[in-house]
């Protein structure tokens, strides 16, 4: 990724947020929430999750579905990893399967697919609650501090 890249995509939308008068604790919890729900291990469900958070929770959208996009390959770099710890909780034997064969498994029938891999499915949202919890706890309060000095950097520049 380049430093330009980073800016269009990622700086620049959250200066434009603060601009607009969207509070640091909210673009936060936005991008927190963003990054926890857009690696949830079902996949298809993301962006339903992210419009609820949203909604519930009344947040930036754009900014949530933003983050939620741009995550989207950690989504499937983390789904076996999320089917194993979530079996070593429960301390049952190891689901021997990869994202190509789940993805094979969609393709095929999404039907069967849902059927042979619930339970593989609940193992991982065990895991991936437990971590989720704890990673949007951490992103938030380590970006709130740093996207408040941010605001007042921009407010002092305005003045």
């Amino acid at each position: 990724m380049s430093a330009g890249w980073l800016r269009r995509k990622i700086l620049n939308p959250v200066l434009d947020l603060l601009r607009q008068g969207i509070t640091p604790e909210k673009i936060a919890l936005s991008i927190a929430l963003g990054i926890t729900l857009g690696v949830t291990p079902v996949l298809g469900s993301t962006s339903i999750l992210c419009f609820l958070a949203a909604v519930l929770l009344r947040l930036n959208l754009p900014a949530l579905q933003l983050v939620n996009y741009l995550v989207y390959p950690l989504q499937f770099a983390l789904l076996v990893p999320f089917i194993r710890v979530g079996g070593w909780i429960l301390s049952v034997p190891p689901v021997r399967i990869t994202v190509g064969e789940i993805i094979a498994l969609i393709r095929a029938d999404v039907w069967n697919a849902i059927a042979t891999l619930w339970t593989a499915t609940l193992h991982a949202l065990l895991a991936w609650f437990m971590f989720g919890s704890l990673a949007s706890l951490a992103i938030y309060v380590l970006l709130a501090p740093v996207l408040r000095r941010l605001s007042q950097s921009l407010q002092a520049g305005t003045r």
